[in-house]
């Protein structure tokens, strides 16, 4: 019994630090909504451009966004900063970019990406 418990405990413990060995990329966007756009309003056209692009995208891990007053903050986490850049790629020509796009102010979006650090 204690030998099952022992090697249970190995596996949990190497499993550990296999994940810890793992390093994703955490990807911030920040931006201001275009004057007359409300967070309510862009919060579903933010959830379409997820559902529609971004969680769709090869290296896709999570995503979570919200607001305070007219500034949106997105927080993507990718396998890779190649996975991240390929998605950024095809955002430009991604149906759901546009009216993204035109709920934000473009030249106050400002993204910047990460590696993990655990």
């Amino acid at each position: 019994m204690f030998r099952s418990l022992f090697l249970a405990s190995a596996l949990t413990l190497s499993g550990m630090a296999i994940a810890q060995a793992d390093t994703i990329v955490i990807e911030v966007a920040t931006m201001t909504l275009a004057e007359g756009m409300t967070p309510e309003d862009f919060a579903e056209i933010d959830a379409r451009v997820d559902a529609e692009h971004v969680s769709q995208q090869p290296g896709f891990i999570s995503r979570q966004s919200g607001y305070e007053g007219d500034a949106w903050v997105a927080i993507v986490e990718w396998e890779s900063h190649e996975a991240a850049q390929a998605s950024m790629d095809s955002f430009v020509t991604a149906p759901a970019a546009a009216e993204f796009m035109g709920g934000v102010d473009a030249e106050s979006i400002v993204m910047t990406r990460y590696t993990s650090a655990n």
